[in-house]
């Protein structure tokens, strides 16, 4: 391999890279829109959800159940109901995604030390959300009851005032348990395979469609001198728009970063070979880029988005879903990416996935050399 003509390939494809708008685009606005749009956007968790209280009761003990309520960041009281048709009219209409019943007996069946049902109606239109919500409830009404069961111990005087059996739960490496913790690092695997494929498979095909192939075709070089040659200007901007959507991870949404930037560069490398190089051989195989732009996009940023675990976890998944899976090399690189962040681990716990993605390397490699033949 000759170095010289790979630098004149490079230079070649930086100059077509600055002349063409949409590239610049991709390159410079994509990274920083899909860091913001799904930085903000996607949020796996429920807050401010309004809620819709009717107090059959209105005594002090019920207005203490409320008051945890009104403290609780996941729960906003909008509507106070004087009677059930309006509760129920309320979560209707939509003005309302929960509604608490409190009943009329509620603070004589606390001072008996009995069992009291407080019920909790939830629009379960979304189910996930429903789920939410109620778990949400569950733990506020918990944490209601705790005090409420204190208070009686004392006030009879007992000395046990804590359950036989409890629970010191403790998070870790996502202690808010905030779902930007989880979401953020996924959009770096999105903006690379972005940049990486749907960049790379325009790169043989604009040669064809704009009669410069035979040109090239022409020249002394090797197709090994052109695939380096092409690749290597997109390499170095992917790793440029990693170190940028990592910063604005750690800076503006406050994502820890546990991990080695070692092991970061390392692993980003490999995804980027892997990504460029499929891009590339999608471009040498269809010598359209309209055909080449539509399979990258299907064959790398919808299994990405939708199979690599980057919304839905992959072992709540079919097993048959799941054994397509392994078959993206994305699903080994957000691996990567969220244990580097919030765990920071070392090499050895990150070695399958490493290994994984230089076998797609590999193949990937063998495919594009093999598809760009020097002759018409």
């Amino acid at each position: 391999m000759n170095l010289n003509r790979v630098i004149a390939i490079g230079r070649k494809e930086v100059v077509q890279i600055r002349r063409d708008p949409r590239s610049l685009a991709i390159v410079f606005l994509m990274p920083a829109m899909l860091m913001m749009l799904m930085g903000y956007g996607i949020s796996l968790d429920q807050k401010n959800v309004p809620v819709c209280i009717f107090d059959r009761e209105g005594s002090q003990q019920s207005q203490d159940l409320l008051k945890h309520f009104q403290a609780s960041p996941y729960f906003r009281i909008v509507m106070l109901n004087t009677d059930y048709r309006s509760l129920t009219a309320a979560i209707d209409s939509g003005q309302c995604s929960l509604g608490v019943v409190i009943p009329n007996d509620f603070s004589e069946q606390l001072r008996k030390g009995g069992t009291v049902d407080v019920q909790g109606i939830v629009d379960a239109t979304d189910d996930n959300t429903a789920n939410l919500i109620f778990g949400y409830a569950d733990a506020v009404v918990a944490g209601y009851s705790a005090d409420v069961q204190i208070q009686y111990f004392q006030s009879h005087g007992l000395t046990e005032t804590q359950a036989p059996i409890s629970i010191d739960s403790r998070s870790w490496f996502n202690e808010d348990l905030d779902s930007s913790n989880f979401i953020v690092p996924g959009v770096v695997v999105l903006v690379m395979v972005v940049v990486g494929t749907f960049l790379t498979s325009l790169t043989m095909a604009r040669e064809w469609e704009r009669g410069t192939m035979e040109q090239l075709i022409s020249t002394p070089v090797t197709p090994l001198e052109v695939t380096v040659g092409k690749l290597v200007p997109y390499f170095v901007l992917g790793l440029l728009d990693t170190a940028f959507c990592a910063v604005i991870a750690v800076w503006w949404f406050e994502v820890p970063f546990r991990g080695s930037v070692w092991l970061m560069l390392l692993a980003t490398s490999l995804f980027l070979a892997v990504v460029l190089l499929l891009g590339y051989w999608i471009s040498a195989a269809t010598k359209s880029q309209l055909a080449a732009s539509q399979i990258s996009l299907v064959t790398s940023f919808l299994p990405t988005f939708l199979l690599s675990g980057f919304v839905f976890p992959i072992d709540q998944m079919p097993l048959v879903i799941r054994a397509i899976t392994l078959l993206f090399p994305a699903r080994y690189y957000l691996s990567l990416v969220k244990v580097i962040f919030l765990k920071g681990a070392g090499l050895g716990p990150l070695l399958p996935q490493l290994l994984a993605l230089t076998i797609f390397a590999a193949i990937l490699s063998t495919l594009a050399l093999r598809s760009f033949k020097k002759s018409l």
